[in-house]
């Protein structure tokens, strides 16, 4: 005769030591909840975007940029100046005659032109 019982003992066996584990680390999954939480926050907050490190890079970026918009800050009050020499109200002759030999690629006989070899491009 076979003993259908064992089987089933096993299995009762198997489950209370399952619901057992479970009741005891019950309590336990909020604190863990909460811990993981906590961490996950603080590094965002060490790492993230807007994090602690990440104002120190900001920072420098910060001052590359500035000093960019000083250069092109000057750049643009000195084309500025010129445009305003090229105006018909106040036309600036030697200017006017600078730019169109610089586009026309002539000179005054009375110049003295010193050619140079174009810089490479590689």
């Amino acid at each position: 005769m076979i003993n259908h019982s064992a089987p089933e003992c096993g299995n009762r066996s198997l489950f209370s030591r399952r619901l057992l584990l479970i009741t005891r680390i019950r309590p336990f999954v909020p604190i863990a909840l909460l811990a993981f939480l906590i961490f996950y926050f603080g590094f965002q907050a060490m790492t993230g975007d807007r994090g602690v490190l990440a104002w120190s890079r900001s920072d420098e970026t910060m001052a590359v940029k500035t000093r960019e918009l000083q250069q092109l800050q000057r750049e643009r009050a000195e084309l500025e100046i010129r445009a305003r020499l090229l105006r018909d109200q106040s036309l600036s002759k030697d200017l006017l005659e600078e730019r169109a030999r610089s586009l026309l690629g002539l000179s005054d006989p009375r110049d003295y032109v010193i050619r140079t070899k174009p810089a490479s491009a590689g």
